[in-house]
């Protein structure tokens, strides 16, 4: 995979040198998300390129029948996925069940770039039911919007694991 060189651009001292998009980690702030043409954007710039060309398509044709596919999550940083585990681990008050949602660093998919979150809700209701066509499947039952290459294009997805803890 290619590393993700950060552009800076020129600005007056004292204001963030980072173009919108950009963030290093792969972040995308809570409750926004990104389009699959932002490839500025380290969550896409760092994903697995087979994964990138397999939303694009479903995108594509998503895009026909009046469906936006955005990106929530694509590619994290181990550093970025560490903090998502702690603060799920805070806010459940339990690695247990913070584990059902969020894998350490070692075990994320996301860190890999082989994963990446899509919404809205109806998009990604929409890549759950065409997905397989793209080689796109749901990988947890308690994540509609989590998706990864798990089948070949036009294949059978395999069924959903219960959640990121197995």
């Amino acid at each position: 995979m290619a590393a993700f060189v950060l552009a800076v651009a020129a600005c007056a001292p004292g204001a963030d040198p980072s173009p919108i998009g950009t963030t290093e980690d792969g972040r995308i702030p809570e409750n926004e998300s990104i389009s699959l043409d932002d490839s500025g954007h380290a969550a896409l710039a760092n994903l697995d390129p087979a994964l990138l060309v397999a939303v694009r398509a479903a995108a594509a044709d998503a895009a026909v029948r009046g469906v936006e596919l955005k990106v929530t999550s694509g590619w994290r940083s181990r550093e970025y996925q560490q903090r998502l585990l702690d603060e799920a681990v805070a806010r459940h008050r339990s690695e247990e069940e913070a584990r059902k949602l969020v894998h350490p660093p070692d075990r994320s998919r996301h860190v890999t770039g082989q994963a990446i979150d899509i919404g809205p809700t109806n998009a990604a209701d929409w890549l759950i039911q065409h997905g397989a066509d793209y080689g796109l499947c749901q990988a947890y039952a308690n994540e509609m919007w989590h998706f990864e290459l798990l089948t070949t294009p036009g294949g059978d997805c395999p069924q959903p694991q219960g959640s990121a803890s197995g």
